[in-house]
């Protein structure tokens, strides 16, 4: 006797939903979404980004259909990842392509042969609706391991281009019946399931009617608008994130380190102005996962009024490798950095705040960029496959302006150079001139290196507002602000006088 004898009537037709919304978004991806490879690249960027991914975790990925999804999520995940693809129909047979690492299961009925095992990842795609959701979320919150999270996306009901085509089409007697969910609706019924960490997040205005040539545009106007307060609720889709309690699971010690030439070559540099609660985390994750790359660890106190240096102190007595660097008055996040790098002798050196604990497993493209042969590698915020969510809608304006000024003004093209997550060679910062004693020291250490010749990558990063663990920023919009265009205005000027020296030439 099968499970499906078991079933109630209740949980059939909400099985029988599942394969038809699953149906519904392979046709619709397949006949009208013409960026749709980029777009499924994109999303699961997202997720490995939003879970911070690392090997072995595994992975469960719920109606995956015609594999589209799987493929792009077994290239970001580096195959290192066991991943179990579900499709709920039975005439999607396994891609002949993808990997065999990937176990792909037809389920005649849910959760069926999955039953009684755990994942650390649930990832769905447009399978959401009314008449399945609460049976769907139970059932995904038993197959979870404690501590497991789940990343959805989920068709806006807002989108005013959906409504136009639903509206086009009961016109023409072709009824939308699929019953979406609002986010309001998500937050509750997540909530009484008994997920913790709950959001819900309007995402993505690449959508239709657009063409490939309109993606580009569309992506990079995306960022903002999903930001911008009222205008983001108009967005194609909702992002939805959920963990299973406790909040904190303990991981093995799992090493990133994959390049020969990177070991004990690299010199981390952190800036530190009362981080107290971050910085004794920061560097015990940063030799769990990049250990064999270490060289020496910088900590950078500069004149904390909390404890501090003595957390520094305490840490750089555990091991040798971590070399203090006790700054007195005056202050500046930018005085900070110039005295990390004068101290520092790796081959390499990181520069990063000391509150990118929680991006340490995106770091490892850093590293892959240099050990290709960039000699810079620079985590940018706003690159088409970054996270940026309930970043300030201010500093976002500020940031893209910026940008687009200095690349009218060097001629050059790139995405966001400001941040304090760089990865140098060593003689690339000994030519750097840093002058700014604030934080648009990151204008500087971001753009000299390109206007001076060396090759620089952007990579990914994601940026998830500061949670109240992390502390407080010091960063003020308006205090900081002049010194970038200061700085802009500085460099445009050498290099129309040619005082700025390209070594490539």
């Amino acid at each position: 006797m099968t499970q499906l004898t078991f079933l109630s009537k209740t949980e059939l037709q909400a099985f029988a939903n599942l394969k038809y919304r699953e149906q519904y978004r392979e046709q619709y991806w397949h006949r009208r979404d013409p960026i749709l490879n980029d777009r499924l690249l994109w999303r699961a960027q997202t997720f490995r980004h939003l879970v911070h991914l690392t090997p072995n975790k595994t992975i469960l990925e719920l109606g995956a259909g015609q594999g589209a999804f799987t493929r792009q999520l077994l290239r970001v995940s580096r195959g290192e990842n066991p991943i179990t693809s579900v499709t709920f129909n039975a005439d999607y047979a396994r891609p002949e392509e993808l990997s065999a690492s990937v176990e792909w299961l037809n389920l005649s009925t849910f959760p069926d042969s999955v039953a009684g095992r755990t994942f650390d990842f649930v990832v769905v795609m447009e399978l959401l609706d009314k008449h399945n959701y609460m049976w769907f979320f139970q059932d995904i919150y038993k197959l979870l391991k404690p501590g497991g999270q789940i990343v959805f996306y989920e068709s806006n009901p807002w989108n005013m281009m959906l409504k136009l085509r639903r509206g086009l089409s009961k016109l023409f007697g072709q009824k939308d019946s699929r019953q979406l969910l609002k986010r309001s609706q998500l937050y509750e019924v997540l909530s009484e399931v008994g997920f913790i960490r709950v959001f819900a997040v309007f995402n993505d205005f690449v959508y239709a009617p657009l063409t490939s040539s309109l993606a580009w545009l569309l992506r990079n106007l995306s960022i903002l608008l999903e930001n911008t307060p009222g205008i983001q609720t108009l967005a194609g889709s909702i992002l939805i994130h959920a963990q299973k309690p406790p909040r904190l699971v303990a991981s093995p010690r799992i090493s990133l380190c994959r390049h020969q030439q990177l070991h004990k070559a690299i010199s981390v540099v952190i800036p530190c102005h009362n981080e107290e609660m971050n910085i004794q985390p920061l560097v015990t994750q940063l030799k769990a996962f990049f250990n064999d790359y270490i060289h020496e660890i910088i900590p950078v106190d500069d004149n904390s009024t909390d404890k501090t240096r003595v957390v520094i102190q305490q840490l750089a007595q555990e091991d040798p490798r971590i070399k203090p660097v006790l700054r007195s008055p005056p202050n500046g996040v930018g005085r900070a950095i110039a005295d990390g790098y004068r101290v520092a002798t790796g081959q390499y050196i990181l520069s990063m705040d000391c509150d990118f604990q929680h991006l340490l497993p995106e770091m490892r493209d850093l590293f892959d960029a240099v050990a290709e042969g960039y000699d810079v590698a620079v985590g940018s915020r706003f690159s088409r496959h970054s996270v940026l969510l309930n970043y300030p809608f201010a500093k976002i304006v500020c940031n893209r302006g910026f940008h687009a000024l200095a690349q009218i003004l060097f001629r050059r093209h790139f995405r966001d150079l400001t941040n304090n997550l760089k990865l140098m060679r060593r003689d690339v910062v000994e030519r750097l001139r840093l002058t700014q004693p604030g934080f648009a020291v990151n204008a500087e250490t971001g753009l000299q290196p390109l206007l001076l010749g060396y090759s620089v990558k952007e990579v990914p990063i994601s940026w998830i507002n500061r949670t109240p663990d992390m502390g407080a920023s010091s960063f003020r919009l308006v205090r900081v602000g002049g010194s970038y265009w200061q700085v802009l205005l500085r460099l445009w000027m050498q290099t129309v006088l040619g005082t700025i020296q390209n070594v490539r030439s």
